[in-house]
């Protein structure tokens, strides 16, 4: 589902969606269209805009996700502003885009936003991982040491911290020399230890540890 209030721009999206195999099956020009149209559209993925006319794409990110939990959102923006970036990622947002990034870069994007992978314009994605690190830090942080974490086997602690980087399952799977299959288990194994539900969700895990570094 395409989310833009410029039509030159949200049809040109969806054009290049298409082309490259993707099914569009909504466009929206407006935050509350699209938070009405998602729970019948049922996108997999939801590409926004954060500047829309009547209500922010933050807001939106919220009512998308209130409707389908399970959908996820990659933020194609003109803004590469500390706060906007902080902002839709703290809401619920998959990953975030600028819209100055090549077709080919957008297509990478929606494709590991499908897989449910944090995908970021190059330089933002430090500015998440930092801004995780700082709430890690204070007063509400889980305790390394707890007696009650989970038991990881090193292997499966390598591939978090390796997750944590932002690297895809091809990358990781090349860096370790093991196939792409096995590092998807080892994922699937580390959620089900720490009962967390997707990528997003682990690799806030791990920075808040420390993993990243």
């Amino acid at each position: 589902m395409v989310v833009d209030d410029h039509p030159m721009w949200r049809e040109g999206v969806a054009r290049d969606l298409t082309e490259a195999g993707h099914e569009v099956v909504a466009t929206a020009g407006e935050g509350r269209q699209a938070v009405r149209v998602a729970p019948a559209a049922r996108p997999d993925v939801v590409v926004l805009d954060l500047q829309l006319p009547d209500v922010s794409g933050v807001e939106v990110i919220r009512g998308l996700r209130a409707a389908l939990p399970e959908v996820r959102v990659l933020m194609l923006s003109a803004s590469g502003e500390q706060q906007d970036v902080l902002d839709a990622v703290k809401a619920g947002a998959t990953g975030y885009l600028v819209k100055s990034a090549a077709p080919a870069e957008f297509l990478e994007a929606v494709r590991r936003t499908a897989a449910g992978e944090p995908v970021f314009t190059p330089g933002l994605a430090g500015l998440v991982l930092g801004e995780y690190r700082r709430l890690a830090a204070g007063p509400s942080a889980p305790d390394r040491e707890s007696a009650g974490t989970p038991r990881l086997t090193d292997r499966e602690t390598e591939v978090l911290r390796l997750v944590a980087k932002g690297m895809s399952y091809k990358q990781i799977a090349e860096r370790l020399a093991i196939s792409h299959r096995t590092v998807q288990n080892h994922v699937q194994n580390t959620l089900g230890k720490l009962h967390l539900h997707n990528r997003v969700e682990l690799t806030r895990y791990a920075i808040e540890r420390g993993l990243d570094d």
